[in-house]
């Protein structure tokens, strides 16, 4: 793959390589900014999200966004630098518990994306090859993380679907 377009999205499963593969692709543009969509509800996910920053190591620049990615996507500190936005499924988890409008944010970023002077990768849980889940709120989880997916593979330039460390190219409209 030559370059990395104005849009990527990288999806995958659970220690699917997804973060690993994404870290790789703006590595090799000679690094850039990490945007960072976790929160640490709990001492596991504190332990993960430093497992995550010691993986990283003091190349990158991170941005803590657990809310407000558009903000963070148009702040002044990424211009013209290719930007990894980790994850999109804790976005959206971030959003359902602060009970915001995850609609109205898509739509934002999907709005915001094609005017940035980023080159942006984001990395997302892919959630829906499973089975139904069993209570609402992880039904309604399910398919706003399957609905922001579509929307930003919509308008992507290239989609990877990680398995097994593997990267499958879905879509490139660079070739």
């Amino acid at each position: 793959m030559a370059g990395l377009p104005p849009v990527t999205l990288v999806l995958g499963g659970a220690r699917s390589g997804k973060s690993r593969y994404a870290e790789d692709l703006v590595e090799a543009e000679g690094g850039g900014i990490y945007i960072a969509t976790a929160e640490a509800w709990d001492s596991e996910m504190t332990v993960r999200i430093e497992k995550h920053r010691q993986r990283r190591g003091d190349k990158w620049q991170t941005i803590e966004a657990p809310t407000d990615l558009v903000g963070a996507l148009t702040s002044r500190n990424c211009r013209g630098k290719a930007v990894l936005v980790d994850c999109l499924t804790l976005w959206v988890t971030n959003l359902m518990m602060a009970e915001r409008d995850i609609e109205r944010e898509v739509s934002m970023l999907t709005a915001a994306l094609p005017s940035l002077d980023v080159r942006v990768v984001f990395v997302s849980n892919e959630v829906g090859l499973g089975i139904v889940p069993e209570n609402a709120m992880a039904r309604q989880f399910r398919d706003h993380a399957g609905n922001t997916h579509q929307r930003i593979a919509k308008i992507a330039d290239r989609v990877v679907f990680v398995a097994a460390g593997l990267p499958m190219t879905m879509k490139d409209v660079t070739t």
